[in-house]
């Protein structure tokens, strides 16, 4: 006969054991948690924001802390060309996913898919969602299907001319498959069609890509984060960018400088003052892209609010920025009461139930 024992660690992380009447109940090993991340190493290029979707180490330490905080061991992987065989000879019973990838328009998937390869369970969205995410274009389309609306667009590569018709000046113009703010300059508004094409072209070239050029949409900033899965997902209220100038002529861009310098550029405030029937909307409209796009665990969601009150949808991150006292989904968490080492533990507990995996910490051994 088997019985089975359930413990919860006061982490949240629910425990499970199985074991026979007839076979004496032994310790068992305390669970660990690999960690897989990608560094930023100062390279020098003539892309000035190369390294902006990578983390800095202290990122890194604050999840290996936040987890060993509540005794899990954890093992450090950086998913280098070395990962393979790390990832083979290390025994780690679920990784910690924040890595970026190295190159090409899919490769934020290379650490999911190399996990699953492997057989190794992981936190956050597989391989297929991540692909598709970074895609900005591709994850438009989908989402027209969910009517979700989003400012008027057109894909192009350096040698669109006609890239401009059929949208409405101001356009701002960014790469399609870059995160983080990546390629969105301090120069990225184009007013007429000259401007169109010059910023165009220069995108394309320097980032090596297709090119997503949109309506601008003035108005007001917002972003909102989820945590969890299936019913138990969390949306976290509205957290309102708040531009305390313009950052590009008359236009204000959340661009990849004004991140760098936020203190002198932005305020955040949460719960933003919203309508309850504007607040209710872009939640509910958050939950259905995550659920839309199969993400898992966590995701942040960008919107606009226009001036005349309608809401559009400008991109999702299913892999959001994890650095303490900078991302916005750790802001966030942080505004709904949630500290950085509940929301790292948070976002194991999800994936760890929706995997049926029994998490030891080293506490409970």
């Amino acid at each position: 006969m088997t019985n089975t024992s359930y413990f919860k660690h006061e982490s949240g992380v629910i425990l499970m054991e199985e074991r026979s009447d007839d076979v004496p109940l032994q310790p068992p090993a305390p669970t660990t948690i690999g960690i897989s991340y990608n560094l930023k190493k100062g390279v020098s290029s003539d892309i000035p924001d190369i390294e902006a979707e990578y983390d800095n180490i202290d990122t890194v330490y604050a999840i290996r802390d936040a987890l060993e905080a509540v005794g899990f061991k954890t093992l450090l992987l950086e998913a280098d060309e070395t990962l393979p065989e790390k990832l083979k000879n290390s025994r780690v019973d679920m990784v910690f996913n924040i890595a970026e990838g190295s190159y090409g328009r899919g490769r934020e998937a290379q650490v999911p898919a190399l996990l699953n390869f492997f057989g190794i369970p992981f936190t956050g969205s597989d391989e297929t969602t991540l692909c598709l995410a970074l895609d900005k274009a591709l994850t438009k389309r989908l989402l027209a299907a969910y009517r979700v609306r989003t400012p008027k667009y057109r894909v192009l590569d350096g040698h669109s001319a006609a890239g401009a018709d059929g949208l409405r000046f101001p356009v701002i113009i960014k790469p399609n498959t870059e995160g983080s703010s990546k390629g969105i300059s301090d120069i990225s508004i184009a007013e007429d069609k000259k401007q169109f094409k010059a910023l165009v072209s220069r995108t394309a070239e320097l980032y090596r890509g297709t090119v997503l050029a949109e309506e601008y949409i003035g108005g007001r900033e917002f972003t909102v984060g989820l945590l969890g899965n299936g019913f138990d997902v969390r949306v976290f209220a509205p957290m309102e960018i708040i531009f305390k100038r313009d950052t590009q002529k008359n236009y204000r861009v959340y661009d990849y400088g004004v991140k760098q310098d936020y203190k002198n550029y932005i305020d955040y405030r949460c719960p933003a003052e919203l309508t309850q029937a504007a607040e209710r909307e872009m939640k509910q409209t958050a939950l259905r892209i995550f659920n839309a796009l199969g993400c898992r665990d966590c995701a942040r969601v960008d919107f606009r609010m226009a001036d005349d009150g309608l809401i559009y949808f400008i991109e999702i991150n299913p892999l959001p920025g994890l650095a303490p006292g900078y991302s916005d989904y750790p802001m966030l968490a942080e505004f709904s009461g949630i500290s950085y080492g509940e929301l790292i533990v948070g976002i194991l507990r999800a994936a760890a139930i929706r995997c049926g995996l029994a998490l030891r910490p080293e506490a409970e051994a």
